[in-house]
């Protein structure tokens, strides 16, 4: 394997000159050459330069099928011809005013139709949507402690980034010692844990995804969402799920729909602006009547911003459509089965599951990939994410040398 990953790394560095002299430019002023870590990778990050439906070109001239797709927030394919008419349309009348908008109205609308939440905030990130969900929640309850599932990743506030990955505690300096000792984690799927943990000491809230993402993709056993949801209401807990990776990318009302738990807020970002920076948190009266009454400042100069509004308002009205939801479905499937055992699919998202504490593998799968014109998620998540841009055929695609990987090792 280490052979065939050197191979394979000479070859990307080949491919990629023009991307290489960028980063070189890009390190004098950016640091680590990149705008997010996470863009980040050896030896030096791919540049792009478009995208267009299911595929990016990058600035050597590189073609790519993106099942990347900026980690699922681009489940519309890129630049989606209703998603930029809409937002070149508002872009003519006036991109930022500091109040709201009607956009802003029927995107709210259309999401209590969704995910059945009656009330709405906007902001602009996924980090933004979890943080300011947990600071209601500690309004409600009057506690400040939270509960949050080993090793997830809930966006970079500091009280979030607390057991990120393999890390029991902050993940990376700068976060007060203070910040960590209000954070308590239980594994996934463990039901009975989730339910000590509450008794013993009830927090203000639990933050979790449905089914975790950022470590493959994991579902959640028969009965243990609902167990989660009884327990969190015998200790008078609130019940966040994080959709900021699976709201509108694995059903129309994300985790919520698709397995018929309800919890007390929800968190959506990503694929709801349809490449634009947007997030949305849903709530119960009861908890949105602190906002309401100001008990619970949520403010922001760009919450509901109108560009993103129009953006978002097209998505959800034109693009993720009953037949979308339907065509993301089927490709998923068909991903799934054609990569064989240890693939699992969910909507439009999926992977392939193996040991995450090899490095060199995720590594070697990902270069692999992309030395031949796919582009997936780096890392050890190594997700996959289809459009309703791709076919079958981008599909077959990425099979046959997912495939060719396998044959070679």
């Amino acid at each position: 394997m280490s052979e065939l990953l050197e191979r394979e790394r000479a070859t990307l560095a080949e491919r990629t000159r023009a991307s290489e002299r960028m980063f070189r430019r890009a390190e004098r002023s950016l640091a680590g050459g990149v705008a997010s870590s996470y863009q980040r990778l050896e030896p030096w990050p791919v540049y792009l330069t478009r995208g267009e439906g299911a595929r990016v070109w990058d600035v050597d001239g590189n073609e790519y099928l993106d099942f990347h797709n900026g980690f699922s927030a681009m489940v519309q394919g890129h630049a989606h011809p209703a998603i930029t008419a809409a937002v070149t349309a508002r872009q003519r009348l006036g991109t930022h005013f500091g109040l709201p908008t009607e956009e802003a109205v029927d995107v709210a609308e259309n999401l209590s139709f969704r995910f059945g939440f009656p009330r709405w905030r906007f902001t602009n990130s996924g980090t933004e949507s979890v943080m300011d969900a947990i600071r209601v929640a500690r309004a409600h309850t009057g506690r400040d402690e939270v509960v949050k599932i080993a090793g997830a990743y809930h966006g970079h506030a500091d009280v979030t980034m607390v057991s990120v990955g393999s890390e029991p505690g902050a993940w990376g300096a700068g976060i007060p010692e203070s910040t960590v000792a209000q954070v308590r984690a239980v594994p996934f799927n463990d039901a009975d844990a989730m339910a000590t943990t509450l008794a013993e000491a009830p927090p203000a809230c639990v933050i979790m995804e449905a089914a975790r993402t950022n470590a493959g993709l994991v579902l959640p056993e028969p009965g243990y969402l609902e167990a989660v949801r009884d327990a969190t209401r015998a200790t008078g807990t609130v019940l966040i799920f994080d959709e900021v990776k699976t709201g509108l990318t694995i059903a129309a009302g994300g985790a919520v729909e698709r397995f018929g738990v309800r919890p007390d807020m929800v968190t959506l970002a990503k694929s709801l602006g349809g490449g634009l920076p947007t997030g949305a948190i849903g709530m119960t009266e009861e908890l949105a009547a602190l906002v309401e009454d100001g008990s619970v400042h949520h403010v922001g100069t760009y919450n509901g911003n109108p560009l993103g509004m129009a953006a978002a308002r097209a998505n959800l009205l034109e693009v993720l459509t009953p037949e979308a939801y339907e065509h993301l479905e089927r490709l998923g499937e068909r991903m799934a089965v054609g990569v064989g055992p240890g693939a699992i699919a969910l909507g439009s998202k999926g992977c392939v599951h193996r040991d995450r504490r090899d490095p060199e593998r995720s590594e070697l799968i990902w270069t692999w990939l992309a030395n031949r014109g796919i582009l997936t998620t780096p890392g050890r998540e190594q997700e996959w994410n289809v459009t309703v841009a791709h076919d079958e055929a981008a599909v077959d695609r990425y099979v046959e040398v997912f495939g060719e990987l396998a044959s070679e090792l």
